[in-house]
């Protein structure tokens, strides 16, 4: 078996990459990324790039067709992967997100690839009241980056076929310890909070809902759609990635990580503007299609294991959100530095 990971050097490849190689011993695996945030480790000691049998450097805009030659699968999770940076890189989002992950999945089909798995995301419903979201449930993206994944499963479904098997993985917020930890998601700031500061902020009035997932918890369920049986969900799947046990309030978060860490103060802002991106989701068809691989990790277990890693790494910056930890801050950093212009593409 031969595996191409497009953005394996993030923060979900970087803990995808041992999974897989712990799963398939014999396969060959290859990862392509464009190294915008390959020197962000935040493992002293190990590179994950040892579990691969090949690193290759390039933009997904860009693609060498070349590199496809026997493989098996691709993971598609090359992404500019959050909020801030699709609202101030709109245009280079939807390259990157949408129109790469086509050009790629078209290419692949034409190499004879047999399997293609994106990694979606829960974003794509926006808002919702009370009613958890299935994958039929009507789609409000509010964002570049939301609005990007929608159109990219609607363009990859028209490509699947029985030799060609597609899988979008709709995953909730991804959260926990990585080799290449980001602090700008919402479990993850505020454990970092609380260890920087002694104190959680919660921007909002702290009511919007959050579905989570373990960043380690996506790689059982990207290794599960690697080897589902078409007669299972089809060709073409698009499945919410998570569990149910994982729909929170964001004020919830804070109190879960108070009450493991009783020291920290935390402060809602009870004032806020509504947040427009609340949604509870459902995760049934994913519980059904794959009960092998669920989620193994809880929110107290993953509150903890970020406290250890931290710690590990003498983690005590109060001004975090302002370090190479957030995404949004290295992509302004390279562009400062004359790396990359204003199409985020390399100089």
């Amino acid at each position: 078996m031969k595996i191409l990971i497009t953005g394996n050097l993030g923060y979900v490849g970087s803990e995808l990459v041992k999974l897989l190689r712990k799963s398939y011993p014999d396969a060959t695996i290859v990862g392509y990324d464009i190294g915008y945030f390959s020197s962000q480790l935040t493992n002293k000691f190990v590179s994950p790039e040892i579990f691969i049998d090949q690193q290759i450097f390039g933009d997904v805009r860009n693609f060498p067709e070349e590199i496809l030659k026997d493989v098996d699968t691709i993971i598609q999770l090359a992404a500019l992967s959050n909020d801030p940076i699709g609202n101030k890189f709109e245009s280079a989002t939807y390259d990157v997100n949408y129109k790469a992950v086509i050009d790629i999945a078209k290419k692949a089909k034409k190499h004879g690839v047999k399997n293609i798995i994106f990694a979606s995301s829960c974003s794509v419903y926006g808002f919702s009241e009370n009613t958890s979201r299935t994958e039929t449930s009507e789609l409000n993206p509010l964002t570049a980056y939301a609005k990007s994944k929608v159109k990219s499963e609607k363009d990859l479904e028209s490509l699947a076929d029985e030799n060609f098997k597609i899988t979008c993985l709709r995953f909730a917020t991804a959260c926990g310890m990585s080799d290449r930890l980001r602090l700008d998601l919402v479990l993850n700031d505020f454990v970092a909070g609380a260890l920087s500061s002694g104190e959680i902020l919660i921007l909002s009035d702290g009511t919007p809902w959050r579905p989570l997932i373990n960043v380690r918890d996506m790689g059982r369920a990207i290794i599960w759609a690697n080897e589902r049986n078409p007669k299972e969900g089809g060709n073409f799947l698009i499945v919410n990635t998570g569990s149910n046990e994982w729909n929170y309030q964001v004020k919830e978060l804070a109190y879960s990580i108070q009450n493991i860490l009783p020291e920290v103060k935390v402060s809602v802002n009870k004032d806020a503007q509504p947040d427009k991106r609340s949604y509870k989701v459902s995760f049934d068809l994913f519980k059904r299609l794959a009960p092998d691989n669920q989620p193994q990790y809880n929110l107290k277990d993953t509150i903890n294991d970020l406290v250890k890693g931290l710690k590990k790494i003498e983690f005590n910056d109060k001004n975090f959100r302002q370090s190479r930890l957030i995404r949004l801050f290295v992509i302004n950093e390279l562009s400062q530095m004359g790396i990359v212009d204003d199409s985020l593409r390399l100089l």
